[in-house]
């Protein structure tokens, strides 16, 4: 389910990063959704609806806990036509990536299609840099943000770029659709199939962790329950009984636009061996109705790339993960506050001048 829009910074212009007159940035209202009418934005009305939907109870939560509710971030750009109607050339939607906010992901980041405009012409990279940097700005607290991108996507790559993204990897996405419903295969004596629960759910952390580069996992700073939040409590382990760790997890990511589920494997590097019929079991609890699903291989994985192709899974492209850090001034009074103490402090430790005897009175 979508979180709902935020809408507590203020508002900026384009018209000093974008050559195009009259443009501003400003966050998601009802009354964009009738512009959104661009071949571009149509599949992203369900999202839009329900995010507008839901910030009336993100205001209403955010005022009795007294603190700010942390929601996706939607921002529309426009420009102001001849005829002084608003047309929106394009948007950005961003979720925070863990509960505590302090990574970002770009969910969506789109421009209308009907502009007629080249795909790296200076005004559509201008309205899409300005909506990534008024994203990143209005992210409070964020200390990363990630996003990806097909591999054939120039300008959106160097969009990123431009931002301060940089690669982490390449994925090879793979759709899994089985055409028969093979016997469920018997697993060794010390592994035990257990569905993802609360208990179990620091086995498939530590799972995770193990899998994922040291850069990486510095920027996503995921936790125990980021996993169970992204997942929703759908997802498989194996479990070896006698270390009582996981060796192999598969989890749902997501609804696929195209149908089927977008689900998330992890196999333990020293467990590589589980690439075939235990991995395929793990897949099996997690298929749909729609009886499809799609996964990501990093590219520097043979082994898993040559298992998913055995498997009968199709290519559908590659798709490249970037992040970047952000480095955040302290505030000012918070520096001033600090310097005052230090000055009391010394001041102390200096040698103090002798006072000057007071005469004595005679009575």
């Amino acid at each position: 389910m979508p979180l709902p829009v935020r809408t507590d910074f203020p508002l900026r212009s384009l018209e000093e990063s974008s050559p195009l007159p009259s443009c501003w940035i400003e966050p998601l209202s009802g009354w964009h959704l009738p512009l959104l009418d661009d071949p571009a934005f149509l599949p992203l009305h369900p999202l839009l609806q329900r995010t507008l939907l839901l910030s009336v109870p993100r205001k209403l939560a955010s005022s009795l806990a007294r603190r700010q509710s942390m929601g996706s971030l939607v921002l529309v750009a426009l420009a102001r036509e001849r005829r002084g109607r608003a047309r929106i050339l394009g948007l950005i939607i961003a979720r925070p990536h863990n509960r505590r906010g302090s990574c970002w992901e770009v969910q969506h980041l789109r421009l209308a299609l009907a502009a007629g405009d080249a795909p790296l012409s200076p005004g559509r990279i201008a309205t899409a840099s300005g909506l990534l940097r008024e994203a990143i700005q209005a992210g409070r607290g964020a200390a990363s943000w990630i996003a990806t991108a097909s591999s054939l996507d120039e300008d959106r790559l160097a969009t990123l770029r431009e931002q301060g993204f940089q690669p982490q990897r390449t994925e090879r996405i793979w759709r899994w659709q089985p055409q028969a419903k093979p016997p469920v295969p018997a697993l060794a004596a010390n592994l035990l199939l257990r569905p993802l629960q609360q208990r179990n759910a620091s086995l498939l952390w530590h799972l995770e962790q193990a899998t994922c580069p040291a850069p990486l996992r510095q920027v996503l700073d995921r936790r125990i329950e980021d996993l169970l939040d992204r997942s929703a409590g759908h997802g498989w382990l194996l479990i070896d009984a006698e270390r009582n760790e996981a060796v192999a997890g598969a989890r749902w990511l997501a609804d696929h636009p195209a149908g089927g589920h977008q689900v998330e494997l992890s196999v333990h590097p020293g467990w590589s061996h589980l690439l075939g019929a235990p991995t395929e079991l793990l897949l099996r609890r997690l298929m749909p109705a729609a009886g499809q699903l799609w996964l990501a291989s990093d590219l520097d994985d043979p082994a898993r790339q040559s298992w998913l192709n055995q498997l009968g899974a199709e290519e559908h492209g590659d798709r490249v993960l970037m992040a970047r850090s952000l480095w955040r001034r302290q505030e000012g009074q918070t520096s001033l506050g600090a310097a005052s103490r230090l000055s009391a402090v010394l001041e102390q430790l200096q040698p103090r001048r002798r006072s000057v005897p007071t005469p004595l009175r005679h009575r």
